[in-house]
């Protein structure tokens, strides 16, 4: 059991990666890599040759299973539906967090495909599995995984949107937004603000953010200064890196209460994804060091 259980922890890393870009969801994430332990664990491991395959396919299964039960939830879901912020460290592994693939856009475009694309996107495109590889993985033929690949790419190039990802840029505009938020002056928050910017809020119906989207520097910037005056008291905020980028993070005394990702182009906001819904803040409980 100890040499299976180190082998297993050699690639945890990579098993919780493929899981949160399958499902967007750091809790959902955790759960398939607990699930994938138990599977392990369960196999005489001296007979498997190939660990992270083994591991990789298991983990890629059941979180393909979890995505399929999700879209059935996800019809009654009040409001948007946002993925889960991820605190993402500098000292986070190269495989966890890579570029902007983590970032709650990409994540979010992701959701247009099936499961099955979605699969063999992440696995070719963020971790580089060949064709074949996915083939095994999948249980499926090789020509099938390219059709599945060539229509994920397509529908992905179709719906995302390049945004900034120089690191100076984004810090800067993240830290006048705060300030300006904190501030409540609608007209710096304007100013950092793209003309077609666009504001989504993920309460789940748990919080008070609204269920539409909100279009238009002025309507954002003034419902940012509204949310910044409804804090909780004794609560602070803080620039924090969320899925490989800055963003901001409300703290109370007892853990996260909000989530802002920003998405810049040519160096104005022009997405914001708010997430207020408790039950979708577990990856930000562990505060940074």
């Amino acid at each position: 059991m100890e040499a299976a259980t180190v082998r297993f922890t050699e690639h945890r890393g990579l098993l919780y990666a493929v899981a949160y870009r399958l499902l967007g969801s750091v809790a959902d994430a955790q759960d398939v890599v607990q699930e994938a332990w138990l599977r392990w664990s369960r196999v005489d491991t001296d007979t498997v040759e190939d660990a992270e395959g083994y591991l990789v396919r298991v983990t890629t299964r059941l979180a393909i299973d979890r995505l399929r039960s999700a879209a059935v939830r996800r019809e009654s879901y009040v409001g948007p539906w946002l993925p889960e912020p991820m605190l993402t460290t500098p000292d986070t592994a190269d495989h966890v967090v890579q570029a902007d693939d983590v970032s709650t856009a990409v994540l979010l475009v992701l959701e247009s495909l099936s499961p099955i694309e979605r699969a063999v996107f992440v696995l070719h495109e963020a971790f580089g599995y060949s064709y074949s590889d996915i083939a095994g993985i999948l249980g499926r033929q090789v020509p099938a995984v390219r059709q599945l690949a060539h229509r994920a790419r397509t529908a992905v190039a179709a719906r995302r949107r390049r945004y900034d990802t120089d690191r100076a840029t984004q810090r800067q505009v993240t830290e006048q937004f705060l300030a300006a938020s904190m501030d409540g002056d609608v007209e710096a928050l304007m100013a950092v603000l793209a003309p077609d910017v666009t504001l989504i809020s993920d309460g789940g119906g748990l919080t008070g953010a609204p269920r539409k989207p909100i279009h238009g520097p002025l309507y954002v910037a003034r419902a940012f200064v509204v949310l910044s005056g409804r804090r909780p008291a004794g609560s602070s905020v803080g620039i924090e890196e969320l899925n490989g980028a800055p963003g901001l993070v409300v703290r109370s005394a007892d853990g996260p209460v909000l989530a802002v990702t920003l998405h810049l182009v040519d160096g104005g906001v022009h997405t914001l994804h708010v997430v207020s819904n408790p039950t979708k803040l577990t990856g930000l409980m562990s505060h940074p060091a």
